[in-house]
């Protein structure tokens, strides 16, 4: 709550509360001035019993990732446009309306074996997902996610920054990205001159 109180004092745009623990989780939503987004939940057991009902008892919006009901990540977008439509069913199961919910289809590090096929499923599944779900799907995407391993930041930036050209053509609603990387921004903002 002190966190919230305090990041309020400054901004009066909407706050991401992103803990695992869902009493701290549900602390820092009753502080929320503004309508909170709860960061996140999945088809885990625990995190679905204790962290989605409160997206319904506060009327918060809330992020679900598209993890097995294991945690691990699925490689493919059919598997991946199949955890999606199981999320949404636990959320209208929950009573939360369809506008509150964020997907986000996460993002591997292109490090991985399969981190390049895996990112463009991940542009796949944000083009799919407003058909399959018969509603424009707010989508969000942790771009830092991208870049999570050793390397050279100029080449990180290079590539976070063709990334969230690709991630907003596809629809990309939000991005959770670095603020002090502001050479993604800039060109994006560059290529949208051109469009």
């Amino acid at each position: 709550a002190f966190l919230v109180e305090t990041a309020q004092g400054v901004t009066g745009l909407p706050l991401f509360i992103d803990t695992a623990e869902p009493h701290a989780m549900e602390a820092g939503i009753r502080a929320c001035r503004n309508r909170a987004v709860i960061n996140g939940f999945s088809l885990e057991p625990a995190k679905r019993e204790a962290i989605l009902p409160l997206a319904k008892k506060y009327d918060a919006d809330i992020i679900g990732y598209l993890l097995r009901p294991d945690g691990h990540v699925s490689s493919s977008a059919e598997e991946r446009l199949q955890i999606a439509c199981a999320v949404y069913e636990a959320c209208c199961k929950a009573g939360i309306e369809r506008e509150r919910l964020i997907l986000d289809p996460i993002i591997v590090p292109v490090a991985w074996q399969d981190g390049n096929f895996q990112n463009r499923e991940v542009l796949s599944v944000i083009r799919r997902l407003p058909d399959l779900l018969g509603f424009p799907v707010r989508t969000v995407a942790g771009l830092s996610n991208l870049t999570a391993a050793a390397g050279p930041q100029e080449k990180k930036l290079l590539l976070e920054s063709a990334c969230l050209c690709m991630l907003a053509e596809a629809g990309l609603s939000m991005v959770l990205m670095n603020i002090f990387h502001q050479e993604p921004l800039q060109f994006f903002v560059q290529l949208q001159a051109f469009v």
